[in-house]
């Protein structure tokens, strides 16, 4: 049997620089966090994405993964629109999928950007790679 990648084929890394101020009470912080890695599209009127991650993220308090139909039933949503924002999710590295359970994708919101660091980081050394290839092709 063929071991399956732990990765999507690839990865999308969504890094906003967002003015932070200072006396964000603790909503308006999770939901700059949020906003920093892009959770809050112009489509998403109703901040589904983020009340998606939200709802992870709660889980995540009591050590607890959830599946799209709890998260559905939890957030009023369709399962299909969870689906979407649970696969967007997954593509960013925010969040995990094990065995039909959805969790964030580390212990903590440290660890989280530990791990998107960890994984922009090698998403640059691999296009450096490619780009001193094309550059000696080049001959630039």
């Amino acid at each position: 049997m063929a071991k399956q990648e732990s990765f999507p084929v690839y990865r999308k890394i969504i890094i906003q620089d967002i003015p932070y101020k200072e006396d964000y009470n603790i909503n308006e912080r999770i939901q700059w966090f949020a906003r920093s890695f892009g959770l809050f599209g112009i489509r998403d009127r109703d901040k589904s994405c983020f009340r998606v991650f939200l709802e992870l993220l709660k889980a995540n308090l009591k050590n607890e993964m959830m599946t799209s139909d709890e998260l559905s039933e939890q957030l009023s949503l369709s399962r299909a629109s969870v689906v979407h924002h649970l696969n967007n999710l997954i593509d960013r590295g925010l969040v995990i999928n094990i065995k039909s359970k959805y969790k964030i994708n580390a212990n903590s919101l440290e660890g989280l950007i530990d791990k998107i660091w960890k994984d922009s980081e090698e998403i640059f050394e691999s296009l450096k790679e490619i780009a001193i290839q094309l550059d000696k092709e080049l001959k630039i």
